[in-house]
This record gives C-alpha cells, structure tokens and sequence, in this order.
C-alpha cells in the first residue's frame, strides 16, 4: 500500500471526500485483503464500502449497482470481474461464537473482505488486516478516517 494511504488520517466530512478516498483505496487493494472497519454507527463505513465497490465496477467498465448495509443479513457479496469482495456487518452479534459459522477469514486472493464491527469476532490481532477507524469530531459535524496497516 503506497504512503499516501498507509498509516494516515483523512477528513471525510464531505461525501464527496470519502468517495476521493475510496477511490484511492480502491487502486490500492489487489484481492486477498481483509479491511476492519470501527466506528460508530452512521460514521461513513457502509458509504466507504460503497463508494469502494462502485469504483471497482467503473474501472472495469460494469454498471454501478447499489451498495446497502448487511446489517440485517449480515453478508453482502458482490463480484467485480474476478474479484469477490464479501461485505459483512457484524453489529448484531453478541457472542463471538455466533461468528464460527460465518467463514469470514476465508483466505482467497480473488477475495477483498470489509468486516464492520470487528471487535465482535474472535482473533482479530492474529489477521493481518487493514484497519480503518472512523470518527466523528467536532460534536458530530465533521468526520475522519484513521487508516492503520
């Protein structure tokens, strides 16, 4: 991951700046990555994702199609070419053990994972991952990313 991206903080109180970020991102991520995404809720995860995917689907000449939060399916998969990008929110979960099932850190290098609300799963410190920390700040009326890798 380049410098300008890796270890570093980014003003995303304008949709239009989360979208330049995704962007970014999204030149950066080549398949078999797996990006934890902290934050309150409303922060600007799901918008990130979205704007992601729909940025790998203009790169590669596809219709752009809508992008909504799994919080109630807790998976969301699209393909983009021969790339899979799972997109999962983990918010429901209470126990850890609810997570066994989920095959979230199925090791594919034609696989980008986003996993919103990774505290909720067990052996997060063992996956090598891309962390995104999300924050409001000035009593909610801006927002940033913090991107840890």
């Amino acid at each position: 991951m380049p410098i300008a991206i890796k270890d570093s903080k980014f003003n995303i109180t304008s949709e239009k700046s989360t979208k330049e970020l995704a962007q970014k991102f999204s030149e950066n991520l080549i398949g078999g990555e797996f990006i934890f995404l902290y934050g309150e809720m409303g922060v600007g995860k799901t918008t990130f994702v979205k704007y992601f995917i729909n940025e790998l689907q203009k790169i590669n000449n596809l219709p752009q199609t809508e992008i909504t939060s799994p919080t109630f399916s807790l998976l969301n998969e699209y393909q983009v070419k021969d790339i899979r990008i799972k997109h999962y929110d983990l918010f429901r979960i209470n126990k850890k053990e609810d997570t066994q099932n989920l095959e979230i850190f199925e090791k594919n290098n034609k696989l980008i994972t986003f996993i919103e609300w990774p505290k909720l799963i067990a052996d997060t410190q063992k996956i090598k991952s891309i962390n995104l920390t999300f924050s409001y700040l000035n009593d909610l009326n801006d927002r940033s990313v913090n991107i840890k890798v």
